[in-house]
């Protein structure tokens, strides 16, 4: 049993769930509904109540032990008895069944209109009789005061049967090419019938005459509608004496008093379907109508919804129970639902188990998909720690955050701040308090959180009052008053900062802006005295007064910032002065770091000159490896500049190319040494 709840309404769906097929035995029936769980717990309220393929119509017998259902394939029709919970018998017929209707008070007068323009009367052992109707049928009512059958269908007649009699009478020529619906007044015996082009025929059976017309295609075309075609007549339905209610084939649903030819009420479906059905709900004011997609059930005298229902597959039919919340309806499926209702009324006395169930459903109700998870997003999970977690089976992505098990995220919340219950425990407790003062006689107090705030609120509201009034101008609301700000003055989360830099800055335009208010004040009383003073004197004060007026309160405006930045500066020196202090006191500790395996150790002098060398601009560090000779800039015969980078050595490198060049100098002077000795020899010698 599924529940659904729309506007604060419950909605049983008794027949979900899995179905058996039927030529399963009763023995492998019985195995699996061991087996599986699902088929254990489903809820059957009657037997077997389907069909092969597809279900059309739906009926309740007048004493209420009988629904009686058609449908295919083969066309066929089933009687289901209520007080067995069972099916009471089948019968299958030659064609399918276009509508029928129960003529007894149970089920031993049936009359069939079938797609192949018969029409079948069934008693309780079988079929009666057939006859054949000059058109093919849509729709037929019954008249009980003359025992009529009135057919209507693809023709402009409208057929009349004779039960009593036993024969056709003469027919009632209408001025529609084709009828789709026909309904009869149970209060007075009127006779309608819906016609193709948008209009509602009403005729007196007493007479045979048409008493009216009413065209309902203008009036289900609203301004906000576009409408493809002419709307059709679908759906037709009395409502005592004096109501009608009418469906179109573009998904309107019109409300009529019968004394005017202008619709109450005009409800549109939304789907641009055709209205399959009308159902009224008299003790609650309810109108039910149903397209192929959905069930709606609104108030008929606002046309307010009161809720809806959206089958899985399409609707053929929708049936209420008398006299109760059930609803059964006819699907393009096997299976014929059963909703239960509570709010539209109790449970049949055949199955009055299900208000006890519904109330324990009630008490105890069912967790959710999601009721054990929490659903966290990237930043709550950096709050807890809990990060590292993200691709592990303990958390399951959904949209922008994830979803983790309720008692682990319990856990973990106990272990970051443990003391979070009881702050929360305390919290709830002056909520609580809180409410219960509220009840008692209010005083005129400010409140606990951003008082000051509140009490310029309340002054700024005192002064405007009066002139708002003297204006005639509407009283704009109070920020005390709107439930939206209402925290702002609850919560201490809220409480205005005013030691902080942005309010003592702004502060002083505040309250210039406060202080020129009640200046203009005190000018407009002023003024006003002087009218009554002397009316031929001219009204106001001249611009002169008015400029320098403005021009003082710049002046002091601009001296009060210039203030406050003054005293913000000399707090930012006292602050420094004492992290200073503090840095001279702190005692340094070494510390000693690790250094991986195939680095080498660098002195931190030359993370400094990085650091230096990477603040500076390109042009600079160009300039300087220039100086290097890390880089060469040379112009070509082109115009344009050839740069040439030499790639930077390592110390081992440098080293060894030092002590290179140690090595050459070195040779040098060997072999300079060695020149200088040769020369002398060579002088001493004598010529020969």
């Amino acid at each position: 049993m599924q529940v659904s709840s729309l506007n604060e309404v419950k909605i049983y769906s008794l027949s979900a769930g899995r179905s058996l097929p039927e030529w399963l035995s009763d023995r492998k029936k019985r195995a699996l509904q061991k087996k599986d769980v699902d088929i254990r717990r489903r809820i059957e309220l009657i037997q077997d109540f389907d069909m092969p393929a597809v279900s059309n119509k739906l009926k309740v017998s007048k004493d209420g032990q009988y629904v009686m259902a058609t449908g295919t394939y083969k066309p066929r029709i089933r009687c289901f008895d209520t007080y067995q919970l069972s099916m009471k018998f089948e019968r299958c017929l030659d064609a399918e069944v276009v509508t029928f209707d129960i003529l007894s008070d149970d089920y031993s007068k049936i009359v069939f209109l079938q797609c192949d323009r018969y029409v079948e009367f069934h008693s309780q052992h079988g079929r009666y009789y057939r006859t054949r109707i000059p058109k093919f049928g849509r729709d037929f009512s019954y008249h009980y005061p003359s025992c009529d059958l009135y057919f209507v269908g693809a023709s402009s007649e409208i057929y009349r049967l004779n039960l009593e009699q036993g024969r056709y009478l003469n027919s009632l020529q209408t001025d529609a090419s084709e009828n789709h619906v026909c309904d009869i007044n149970s209060a007075h015996g009127l006779f309608a019938t819906g016609t193709i082009e948008g209009k509602v025929e009403c005729w007196d059976p007493r007479t045979r005459n048409r008493v009216g017309v009413l065209d309902c295609a203008l009036s289900s075309v609203t301004a906000d509608k576009e409408v493809d075609g002419l709307p059709s007549i679908s759906a037709l339905r009395f409502d005592g004496a004096l109501n009608m209610a009418i469906g179109t084939s573009t998904g309107q649903v019109l409300l009529y008093d019968l004394r005017s030819s202008n619709p109450l009420l005009v409800k549109d479906h939304q789907y641009n379907l055709p209205i399959k059905s009308i159902q009224f709900h008299n003790s609650l004011d309810l109108i039910i109508s149903s397209d192929s997609r959905i069930i709606k059930l609104w108030n008929k005298d606002t046309g307010k919804i009161f809720t809806s229902i959206e089958p899985e597959h399409d609707i053929n039919d929708v049936c209420l129970y008398p006299n109760s919340g059930m609803l059964f309806t006819a699907n393009e499926a096997p299976k014929m639902n059963i909703y239960y209702i509570p709010v539209l009324g109790p449970a049949p006395k055949w199955c009055s188990f299900l208000d006890n169930l519904t109330e324990e459903l009630e008490e105890n109700p069912e967790t959710t998909v999601y009721d054990d998870y929490k659903f966290v997003t990237r930043k709550d999970l950096e709050n807890l720690g809990l990060a590292h977690l993200i691709g592990s089976p303990l958390l399951r992505g959904y949209m922008h955050g994830f979803f983790m098990d309720i008692r682990l995220y319990h856990k973990v919340k106990m272990m970051v701040n443990p003391f979070a219950y009881e702050e929360y425990r305390r919290e709830k407790i002056r909520q609580k308090i809180e409410e219960t003062r509220a009840q008692r006689v209010q005083l005129k107090k400010l409140p606990k959180v951003n008082k000051e705030l509140a009490l310029k609120l309340i002054e700024e509201g005192e002064e405007e009052s009066p002139n708002a009034k003297k204006k005639k101008q509407k009283k704009m609301p109070s920020i005390l008053s709107d439930d939206r700000f209402k925290v702002m003055f609850e919560n201490p989360d809220f409480q205005v900062d005013e030691k902080s830099e942005e309010f003592r800055l702004l502060n002083p335009l505040v309250s210039r802006i406060s202080e020129k208010r009640k200046k203009k004040l005190k000018l407009l009383e002023q003024e006003k005295i002087l009218r009554e003073e002397e009316e031929e004197e001219p009204e106001g004060k001249p611009s002169d007064a008015e400029s320098s007026e403005t021009s003082d309160d710049e002046k002091v405006w601009v001296e009060e910032v210039r203030k406050q930045r003054r005293l913000l500066r000399q707090e930012e020196k006292v602050k420094r002065q004492e992290r200073f202090k503090e840095d001279q006191q702190t005692v340094l500790e070494p510390r000693f770091f690790e250094i991986k395996a195939g680095e080498e150790f660098r002195s931190f002098k030359d993370t400094a000159k990085r650091q230096k060398l990477m603040k500076k601009t390109l042009g600079d560090r160009l300039q300087l490896e220039e100086r290097v000779g890390a880089l060469s800039v040379h112009d070509t015969t082109v115009g344009s500049k050839q740069v040439t980078f030499k790639l930077k050595k390592t110390e081992q490198q440098q080293k060894q190319q030092e002590a290179e060049k140690h090595h050459h100098q070195e040779r040098r002077k060997l072999r300079r040494s060695a020149g200088h000795l040769k020369s002398k020899r060579g002088r001493g010698r004598p010529f020969y």
